[in-house]
């Protein structure tokens, strides 16, 4: 989440920019705000509600939610609503639209995590635009159109992630009756909307290089998207071809290839525009 959010400045005032420290202090305490108030605040909230007893992305074998953390997830979320009101409107806008969803997402009797589609609409717009929009919109800067359509791609490159995250926990959100988008349409359709959502989101990517004016000489752009797109189709291809017979073991070692080929994704996305 940190980093994700840090692309967001540094696609905002450059690599060189952000060296010299340019607009460092309100994007420091915007990116705190946001990793640390609102995302720390959602999943202490999710997991107050969650109550998973098993694998839960890089922490095994969760303990039970403490009391109360519920209580403190909002009032974490509500101090950051409060702070954010410091910074300028572009991410106080966010911040608090992220709020509402984070509420929605997770708490009953709307728990809309729980309604396949609707989870995987607010994740890939709450983290994939929204939290790098953040990281820029703290700066005070301008969204350009070449940015905006930069921040647009990662839309769809979540909406691919997301059910990744889900397959291999889809035995047990069975046997407690929860109604994943993963769970909803299983494992290979999944793995389809997933390459598509890929293949949408380095369109994006490309129009972005197109308006930005890239010609033969930025080859090295090209290029460094030309080998994330190849990571992804990598990933999801193997998946595609082995997914008959993998366990869950197997589908959340194919999850962290995909946050490995995100991350990737992240690294080539502002060296490119960035610099």
């Amino acid at each position: 989440m940190a980093a994700h959010t840090l692309v967001g400045y540094l696609l905002a005032v450059g690599i060189a920019g952000a060296a010299r420290g340019e607009r460092l202090l309100p994007a420091l305490f915007g990116g705190a705000l946001w990793v640390i108030c609102l995302n720390g605040g959602t999943l202490a909230l999710n997991s107050a509600h969650d109550r998973d007893e098993g694998d839960v992305a890089y922490l095994r074998h969760p303990p039970p939610p403490p009391a109360h953390l519920a209580r403190f997830g909002f009032g974490l979320m509500g101090v950051g609503l409060l702070a954010a009101l410091l910074l300028p409107s572009g991410f106080r806008a966010a911040y608090a639209l992220c709020l509402g969803l984070s509420v929605l997402y997770s708490v009953p009797p709307f728990r809309l995590k729980a309604v396949p589609g609707v989870d995987w609409l607010i994740n890939m717009w709450g983290f994939g635009t929204l939290t790098p929009y953040a990281g820029w919109a703290a700066t005070g800067l301008q969204l350009d159109p070449v940015g905006g359509l930069v921040l647009l791609a990662f839309c769809p490159l979540f909406a691919a992630l997301y059910p990744l995250t889900q397959i291999y926990q889809l035995d047990e959100d069975r046997r407690r009756g929860d109604r994943t988008f993963a769970g909803t349409l299983g494992v290979r359709r999944s793995l389809l909307i997933a390459v598509s959502a890929t293949v949408l989101a380095f369109s994006l990517l490309v129009a972005a290089g197109l308006r930005d004016g890239w010609g033969a000489a930025d080859w090295w752009r090209w290029l460094a998207l030309g080998i994330c797109a190849a990571t992804w189709g990598g990933v999801l291809g193997s998946w595609l071809r082995h997914e008959r017979g993998m366990g869950p073991r197997e589908h959340q070692r194919g999850m962290y290839r995909a946050l490995g080929a995100w991350g990737l994704t992240d690294v080539a996305v502002v060296m490119a525009w960035g610099t």
